[in-house]
């Protein structure tokens, strides 16, 4: 199988090397050429256009990083790329309502469609760890088991959209979280408690998240270079969450809180950190 990877990021890229190392006959592109020219040491093939590595490729892989990009790589609003006979499988986490209008476009010009947005980071994505979640035609999906479990299990939502939600429903939790463990972690070090026996004390209680620890050495040392996952990032999908919500008649109030609590994160110049600098817009460092 010929699979046409586009957008080889933070994510993409070892999602690519994997299914690379394992076997598939890979066609990549990036925007930035740069990114994706190190997918040769693998035995990739770098394509100069979206256009040209679907071309070549039986599946195409789209890990972009919002709703336009994918309009843009497809180019939707144009005369558009050829999928005819083409299977697109689209990762990136975009609202419901965006994926039926890829879904739609795609299968009007004789091609099938998958959404297959993932759990996890860089990390997972490396060593295979990811949890993939996937909306779409059931049969498609089964007939694509080989590649998507490359990346980690595989988990089916039901018909188009379905994962797409889910997904933004997981993403609220990272934002949420995190949030949350910082106000805490900066009331406790502000009263000039005992961080380690608080983290004792957290681990031990039914009120305790993985992340927390993966996140402590990061907030207690301020150092959020080389991110998993930039704030930025953080900031577009927990827009599309408050949207999806208020679509849904959900309240969105403590979305909005932490939408604030990042786009002051931004304000503040921790644009492309890691998206737990957060915790500087909780708990300002002293100046």
């Amino acid at each position: 199988m010929k699979v046409a990877f586009i957008g080889t990021g933070l994510l993409g890229y070892p999602m690519a090397e994997r299914l690379a190392k394992q076997g598939f006959s890979l066609i990549a592109y990036n925007r930035t050429r740069e990114k994706a020219l190190p997918l040769q040491n693998v035995g990739a093939t770098i394509a100069s256009s979206p256009a040209e590595a679907i071309a070549a490729g039986d599946v195409a892989v789209l890990v972009l990083t919002d709703f336009p990009a994918i309009k843009a790589v497809l180019d939707m609003d144009g005369t558009g790329v050829d999928v005819a006979g083409k299977t697109i499988i689209q990762v990136s986490t975009i609202l419901p309502d965006e994926s039926l209008t890829v879904h739609r476009w795609v299968e009007e010009r004789g091609g099938r469609y998958l959404e297959a947005p993932v759990l996890g980071s860089r990390p997972e994505a490396t060593e295979g760890r990811l949890q993939v979640l996937v909306g779409g035609d059931r049969a498609l999906m089964e007939s694509l088991q080989g590649l998507l479990s490359t990346w980690g299990p595989v988990y089916y939502l039901g018909s188009v959209g379905k994962a797409a939600a889910v997904k933004l429903a997981l993403n609220q939790l990272i934002a949420a979280l995190l949030s949350a463990f910082s106000v805490s972690l900066a009331m406790v070090r502000r009263a000039d408690a005992d961080v380690d026996t608080f983290m004792e004390i957290l681990r031990n209680s039914k009120l305790y998240a993985p992340t927390f620890d993966k996140k402590l050495p990061r907030l207690l040392e301020r150092n959020f270079d080389n991110p998993n996952f930039p704030t930025r990032h953080l900031l577009k999908d927990v827009s599309l969450i408050e949207a999806q919500a208020r679509k849904l008649g959900v309240n969105t109030r403590t979305i909005e809180a932490v939408r604030h609590i990042i786009e002051e994160t931004l304000e503040k110049g921790w644009v492309d950190t890691d998206y737990s600098s957060i915790y500087n817009a909780i708990d300002p460092p002293e100046k």
